[in-house]
């Protein structure tokens, strides 16, 4: 079964912004099923448009920064 955007439901989402990048946490549920966890990171590019990114590891700051939106998350799973 190929992937349906319209079955995929977002349940919460919470971002952190800095200067160049942006990290977000939030909750998915794809056809109604288990919700699951999700933290993505977007940097910005040369013209200043957000880009994808692998989250990859983290500094002191970012973590501390989406801890709480993590916390709250976990609360709605």
């Amino acid at each position: 079964m190929p992937y349906d955007a319209s079955l995929d439901e977002k349940l919460f989402s919470k971002s952190w912004d800095a200067e160049d990048t942006k990290i977000s946490v939030s909750i998915f549920s794809y056809n109604k099923g288990v919700k699951k966890l999700q933290i993505s990171r977007e940097n910005m590019n040369a013209e200043g448009e957000p880009r994808f990114a692998k989250l990859g590891r983290l500094t002191k700051e970012e973590a501390q920064a989406i801890l709480p939106f993590i916390e709250e998350a976990l609360t709605k799973m």
